[in-house]
Formats: C-alpha cells, sequence, structure tokens
C-alpha cells in the first residue's frame, strides 16, 4: 500500500510515517519501480501498534523498548509489565498534578466577583510572586 493508504488506515498523516521511518521506528518501505513507497501489512501492524502506544502516553523511547520487546515471543512478560507499570504511575501523578491545578482554578473562580479588573482577585492572585 501506498503511504496515504498506510496515513488513513492507522489515522496517522504522512509526515509522520516518513518520519517514523526516518527515527528507525518503523523500517523502511521497499519502493515501487516508480519510487513510491510500498507499505506492507507489517508497517500496518507496527504502525498501529505505535499509534496504540502513543496514545497511552508511552514516549518515543519507550515505544522503541516496547518494539524490540515485542520481537522476543519467549521472554517474560516483565519487562513489559515495568514498562506500563511506570507508565501507569507517570499517569497518576498527572492526574494528582491536574487535580490540584483544577482546585485551584476553582478557588480562583470562587474568590473573585469583582466587577472591574484592577479589584479581580484572580488577577491579583496571578501576580503575586512564586513561593520557593
Amino acid at each position: 500500500m501506498r503511504i496515504g493508504e498506510l496515513a488513513r488506515a492507522t489515522g496517522t498523516k504522512a509526515e509522520t510515517i516518513r518520519y517514523y521511518e526516518r527515527e528507525g521506528i518503523l523500517p523502511a518501505a521497499d519502493r515501487t519501480d516508480s519510487n513510491y513507497r510500498d507499505y506492507s501489512t507489517e508497517h500496518l501492524q507496527m504502525l498501529s501498534f505505535v499509534r496504540r502506544a502513543r496514545g497511552l502516553g508511552f514516549n518515543m523511547a519507550q515505544v522503541r523498548e516496547l518494539l524490540a520487546l515485542s520481537d522476543h515471543d519467549e521472554k517474560p512478560c516483565q519487562d513489559v509489565d515495568h514498562l506500563v507499570r511506570q507508565q501507569l504511575a507517570d499517569v497518576e501523578q498527572r492526574m494528582t498534578d491536574l487535580a490540584s491545578l483544577r482546585d485551584e482554578l476553582s478557588q480562583m473562580l470562587r474568590s473573585c466577583d469583582a466587577d472591574k479588573i484592577g479589584e479581580c482577585r484572580i488577577v491579583e492572585s496571578l501576580a503575586r510572586p512564586i513561593e520557593l
């Protein structure tokens, strides 16, 4: 299949596919006689894997590691488990951080009942120095 077909099948932009090839995430596609990239079902499966991993928040280094691990069917799964546990811990930390951010923004809104910017508690709180 050509790059446009692969892009549509996976919801990936063609430039992203080319980037993944340059970075070694996807193997280079064969070329047709007219020099078009010719992607296989293996490319489709691998790109779907990458898209799903990226959608779950794994960074490129982790995706590389997951791809490398996926090539060894007989190895124990603990290395994959470890990566997923790390990612889960990162997601939970971000959720905690976002909940704190939500609470702070909600408090800012509750504290402001001014009609004019000069009396606005939100602007005032944003202007306060950051405590180190």
